[in-house]
């Protein structure tokens, strides 16, 4: 493996081989093992394979014409290709898959049995929500001493589908981005995320996909992180936030649309203060004082208690409300309210 340098400190590693690049392989970041690292999304997932969604879950249908909808291992596998198209002289990772919401069923001929009784045969399952990550991590970036890996990723929530209905466009969530390995946080920016892919077929899907990975513009995410790292809140400061975060959702219904949105709930600015003083890696220093690259990892930490289908928008969020912050600090932004 050869490591060649861009101009931006971007780490690129190529396979000798182009056909081999493209496989599924595993790797290891910062000397700990993928399987080893913390899940990207936590709250009530649980992790599959995307052998165990081929093989023990059935595909939803639209009820009212019997037309099937495009499958979570069929969005993931068009993911994958669109990834290869886009970036062939690259390793790509075995994607990893977050569900949630499990729907039980069981076979015509075991209608009348107890469930105590059922056979595995005779019970049938899917997932009504599905979040799936791909690491391309031969490009690789480092920020305040963070490696940060590209990834690309989507969600599939069947909750947002009217399935009792005809078969009709389907909803996809898509982004492409960058995953903090010290703490598997991801970083995704307005850009590099679409909160609504509707699409009729496999081949709308795909192009729909490569067009965001090829539009998105991956100097200007970066430097908006690396310019993070250059203002602070001092102790006063993040405590104000913090107050005036928990505040936000109480405040009159004009009032809060005159301020930018803020997506995280209590529980989550709850999490932030917690780990202001106790996270391992992004707490404040021995005087109080916290930079907005950590700030925002606070942010991105406490998202990953969300919920599958609300993920993706509170992390974009959450980048655009530390944006906010920073031009707070410079005495020039709508989101000084938060800070006074």
């Amino acid at each position: 493996m050869e490591l060649v340098s861009t101009n931006r400190k971007t780490r690129t590693e190529s396979s000798d081989n182009s056909n081999e690049s493209v496989e599924l392989i595993g790797i290891e970041v910062q000397g700990d093992s993928l399987q080893q690292q913390k899940p990207f999304i936590e709250a009530n997932t649980q992790e599959v394979s995307l052998l165990e969604l081929k093989n023990e879950c059935i595909v939803p249908v639209f009820s009212k014409d019997n037309e099937r909808t495009i499958s979570h291992q069929e969005f993931i596998e068009t993911a994958h290709e669109s990834v290869c198209s886009v970036y062939p002289q690259h390793s790509i990772n075995t994607p990893e898959i977050r569900v949630s919401h499990q729907i039980k069923g069981r076979t015509p001929n075991a209608i009348h049995k107890p469930a105590k009784e059922l056979l595995d045969h005779e019970r049938t399952q899917y997932f009504e929500r599905m979040a799936f990550i791909i690491r391309i991590p031969s490009i690789v970036e480092t920020v305040n001493g963070n490696q940060l890996s590209l990834v690309v990723g989507g969600v599939r929530a069947y909750n947002h589908e009217n399935l009792y209905s005809k078969k009709s466009m389907e909803r996809f969530k898509f982004f492409i981005g960058f995953q903090n390995m010290v703490c598997c946080n991801l970083c995704v920016s307005t850009d590099g995320f679409k909160s609504e892919v509707r699409v009729g077929s496999y081949a709308e899907l795909k192009s729909s996909i490569v067009e965001l990975i090829q539009s998105y513009q991956m100097e200007q995410h970066l430097s908006a992180m690396q310019e993070f790292t250059n203002y602070g809140l001092s102790e006063s400061q993040f405590a104000q936030l913090i107050g005036k975060c928990r505040l936000y959702n109480y405040l009159p219904k004009g009032t809060r649309q005159e301020l930018p949105d803020l997506l995280l709930n209590d529980g989550q600015i709850s999490s932030m203060a917690k780990d202001y003083y106790l996270d391992r890696s992004f707490s404040r220093d021995d005087e109080g004082n916290i930079n907005l690259w950590n700030v925002f990892n606070l942010f991105t930490s406490a998202n990953k208690s969300s919920y599958i289908d609300t993920f993706l928008d509170r992390n974009t969020n959450a980048f655009n409300f530390t944006l906010g912050l920073k031009e707070a600090i410079s005495g020039d932004s709508n989101y000084s309210w938060f800070l006074s």
